[in-house]
């Protein structure tokens, strides 16, 4: 193997799992860093530079970073980044005088953006700081788009969903609210440089061909225009025996909220096995929390309709079958159909985008799936002046993608300004700033602690069911929220190993509690990878490969496993290993 090339950005960006996974690469262990010293305002900034929304991700993120931590390979259970995020939004004090102002003298572009959810929000923040005129347009009263009409306020209540969204429009957006938008033809007009669509995927999937659903479709509903109704209070309550078909967070969202509602029996059908089940696993474990029963390998047969009434579903009993490449297929059981009794039904089957006020003839394409065909970088469609983002540019997915197509968007946006190539990207900002403060001490703290991940504070059931605005999750307190922080591993501080000054002591092997540490003859990577004292399975994460010291040995550590410890640094007697904090920003149109 030839020796790692440290200095690529890209390298060391890998090595810190959460961030790397997070799609807008928010710098994690920074920020959880900043918790642990209680400075609360510094790393709600951090957050709010790079994800947008810290309160309200730290409330209702779907945490790819989670899976991907460190931590979860040492004890099961990975930090809980998403919480400690909400810490800093909850414990900060008035961070007003810390954020931007937009200049105020203008570039002369103006930009038009349709839909005002977090794609669109975060595109807005990012060109208005540049000199940029935003104006912004959504058919509801109030901005937020999705995260407002589809997110029950027991998970994310008005409060923070207001404060976040009001710190960008301060800055000076134009808003116009009630605004649907009929013909894109026609806003086109309008002169704008340029245009960003983040209409969502606006159209829940209905099961029309399903007998009986013509007939029942008073007591029938779409799940996301149900929940839109409750927050508009077109809809106060929900009938004493509801079935909620689909496995998805939306599915969630529906069955909690129909039990606030006043529903007595709620139950979730989803096709798939329950392991299968898009939902994220900490909504399920809220539902059944709150009474909810999830039946799964059940497919909907037939909506039963008595004299106009529709009184149950049927449905047939399917188990999974799967072939060579891992394809699955629902096969019936062959039993009789099961029927369930229900006075009302949730259809949470899926969603999917909806263009009908964009006409045909005006150079945009679509794809067979009726998504638009834009460029997946740079979020350009076939109008050059027209971008998509968020669950408008590639069907559902979640807020932090929106936030990350955002700023892919307003980084392209303003390169097509100012007339530049859409695929010249900037760089991201990096830096490596040794730790070192003495011969055993570093600038961070580098215990490992054994601490169990925190169980957060929930609010008391009975009361949280009789009212849909009592927040459900209460957020860890100062204690809890310290001693979570603390469980980071602070994978941000990278050992960066001199092969010049080593003496192949084999110090640092004997020290290192992962054995994750190796001096060998070098060799081909796949090879190389079960030479090491304990073998390197996860291909995924590189290994850190030095030169050829004078054994013709090389050193090399598996990055997948190493803890950040600095026991390596503490331990070498020439200082060949030292600790440095590696520090990355995705790029942006304005570093914040």
């Amino acid at each position: 193997m030839k020796p790692t090339k440290i200095n690529n950005p890209e390298y060391f960006h890998k090595v810190i799992d959460c961030q790397y996974a997070c799609p807008a690469h928010t710098p994690v262990p920074e920020y959880i860093r900043l918790i642990d010293n209680e400075q609360y305002a510094d790393a709600y900034m951090v957050n709010w530079e790079s994800n947008v929304f810290p309160g309200i991700l730290g409330r209702i993120c779907d945490r790819p970073c989670e899976p991907a931590c460190r931590r979860g390979r040492i004890d099961e259970e990975p930090v809980a980044i998403c919480r400690l995020k909400r810490v800093a939004a909850d414990f900060k004090p008035s961070v007003k005088e810390r954020l931007p102002k937009a200049p105020q003298e203008k570039n002369g572009k103006k930009i038009g953006l349709i839909g005002g959810g977090p794609a669109s929000l975060t595109v807005a923040r990012d060109l208005i700081l540049l000199g940029y005129e935003i104006d912004l347009y959504d058919d509801q009263q109030k901005m937020g788009g999705f995260i407002r009409t589809q997110v029950p306020s027991f998970r994310l209540p008005a409060e923070v969903l207001d404060e976040e969204i009001d710190q960008i429009l301060d800055l000076g957006i134009t808003c116009y609210h009630g605004a649907y938008i009929p013909s894109l033809k026609s806003f086109l007009e309008k002169g704008y440089d340029a245009v960003f669509i983040g209409t969502g995927a606006p159209r829940g999937r209905d099961l029309p061909d399903l007998p009986g659903r013509t007939e029942g479709d008073d007591q029938v509903h779409l799940g996301i225009e149900w929940l839109a109704a409750i927050l508009y209070r077109h809809i106060t309550k929900a009938g004493d025996r509801v079935l909620v078909l689909g496995g998805g967070n939306t599915a969630m969202d529906c069955c909690r909220t129909a039990r606030r509602l006043g529903g007595k029996d709620v139950k979730v059908i989803v096709r798939s096995p329950r392991e299968e089940m898009k939902a994220s696993p900490w909504e399920i474990e809220d539902a059944e929390r709150e009474d909810i029963e999830i039946i799964d390998n059940h497919v909907p047969l037939e909506f039963v309709v008595e004299n106009g009434t529709l009184i149950g579903m049927k449905f047939d009993r399917v188990k999974p079958e799967y072939d060579d490449s891992g394809r699955r297929k629902l096969i019936s059981t062959g039993e009789e159909p099961v029927f369930i009794e229900c006075d009302e039904v949730l259809l949470a089957v899926g969603q999917h985008n909806a263009y009908p006020w964009i006409e045909q003839d005006i150079g945009l394409e679509f794809s067979e799936y009726g998504t638009p065909v834009i460029h997946k970088e740079t979020l350009q469609s076939t109008l050059p002046r027209v971008f998509f983002g968020g669950d408008a540019a590639f069907g559902p997915q979640n807020v932090i993608t929106a936030v990350a197509h955002g700023h892919q968007a307003a980084i392209s946006i303003d390169l097509f300004c100012r007339g530049e190539d859409l695929t010249k990207w900037p760089e991201p900002e990096v830096a490596l700033n040794s730790q070192k403060m003495g011969i055993h001490d570093w600038l961070y703290e580098s215990h490992v602690t054994d601490e169990d991940r925190q169980e957060v504070p929930m609010a008391d059931k009975k009361l949280s069911i009789q009212d849909r605005l009592l927040e459900v999750e209460l957020g860890f307190d100062h204690d809890r929220g310290q001693r979570e922080a603390q469980r980071c591993l602070n994978c941000d501080v990278q050992t960066i190993f001199d092969h010049t000054t080593c003496i192949e002591c084999d110090g640092c092997v004997d020290i290192c509690p992962t054995s994750c540490i190796t001096f060998l003859e070098n060799g081909d990577e796949e090879e190389l990878r079960k030479r090491l004292i304990i073998p390197a399975e996860n291909i995924k994460q590189s290994l850190y490969v030095s030169d050829e010291l004078p054994t013709n040995r090389i050193m090399v550590k598996d990055e997948n496993v190493c803890l950040h410890c600095g026991l390596c640094a503490e331990r070498c007697p020439t200082s060949s290993w030292e600790m440095v904090k590696f520090i990355y920003k995705a790029p942006q149109t304005k570093v914040i």
